[in-house]
């Protein structure tokens, strides 16, 4: 069995870590603040710090919040470059930009070792039941070693191309997803207001061409005005806003998707920043005075 480390036990990190140690692998950890005790339960052993976990294991998974986040795991003072050693991979499934993953990769390889960037979607639900998609970025051969370590923590996985591609193609997704939710709640309340029942027009609308991830779960979630996050609308403002970066960098427009970060925005600012992003209705609710359905 692998020496693993993983390096942030958050919403998402925790289960996926959790998966690693099912497998019977021996895993080391650490993260901001305490370590869950269910997998301590399990066998994981804490470190003192991100130094640690790198001397310890032979691939270190991280799973942080954003850029500065990894940045930090990776180069601080007791960060996981300190503990490399030839041959170590390194593989950050963290959602952050792509031009600053090309560069940590450079220095990770400079120091003899490899470095895939794996960011995932499928949110805290597919953390959970191990079903996350999986997009890589990083040579081949690292990736064959390390896929049947994601095969545990995942479903559809892919080798996007090299590193930074794996960061490129969540950009992506967070674009699709946004939208999506965007046009999911315009539906329903639209729907609502017209005095349909937005539950059953829903239902109708997943036996078409409207049918949809978005529209069978986060649709659900408008209905039943269930907000608890899975994927909070502040983690999804921080990925539009590499989206528009990225745009803006590459001289592209995207209008629709600086729309959907509007609507966020307006989320944010009205203290929703830490809901899940199917609370993205909320903004059109508001400048329409009409909800799609009753708060619970």
């Amino acid at each position: 069995m692998a020496k693993l480390g993983f390096i942030g036990l958050g919403i998402m990190g925790a289960p996926m870590a959790g998966h690693l140690l099912a497998a019977g692998h021996t895993l080391v950890v650490n993260t901001h603040g305490k370590v869950p005790q269910a997998l301590l339960d399990a066998g994981a052993k804490p470190c003192a710090n991100n130094t640690e976990v790198a001397q310890q294991a032979d691939i270190v998974f991280i799973m942080v919040p954003d850029t500065p986040d990894v940045q930090k795991v990776l180069f601080a003072d007791d960060g996981v470059a300190k503990g490399l050693s030839a041959g170590k991979i390194v593989v950050d499934m963290s959602s952050i930009a792509p031009m600053e993953t090309k560069e940590f990769a450079r220095q990770i390889n400079a120091l003899g070792c490899e470095y895939l960037d794996a960011p995932v979607s499928g949110g805290e639900v597919g953390a959970k039941a191990a079903s996350l998609t999986i997009m890589v970025g990083g040579k081949q051969a690292t990736f064959d070693a390390v896929e049947p370590l994601f095969k545990l923590m995942g479903k559809n996985i892919t080798l996007v191309g090299g590193n930074g591609d794996g960061q490129t193609c969540k950009v992506a997704n967070q674009i699709i997803v946004a939208l999506n939710i965007q046009a999911v709640a315009e539906a329903l309340l639209f729907a609502s207001k017209a005095g349909a029942d937005p539950a059953r027009v829903r239902q109708a609308l997943m036996g078409g061409f409207a049918a949809s991830r978005i529209l069978e779960v986060h649709g659900e979630r408008m209905v039943k005005r269930t907000f608890q996050p899975g994927f909070r609308i502040n983690l999804h403002q921080k990925d539009l806003n590499l989206a528009l970066s990225g745009a803006k960098q590459l001289g592209l427009s995207l209008p629709n998707t600086a729309t959907a970060q509007q609507l966020f925005s307006a989320c944010a600012a009205n203290g929703m920043a830490a809901l899940d992003h199917s609370a993205l209705c909320r903004a059109v609710e508001i400048m329409s005075n009409h909800t799609i359905a009753p708060d619970a």
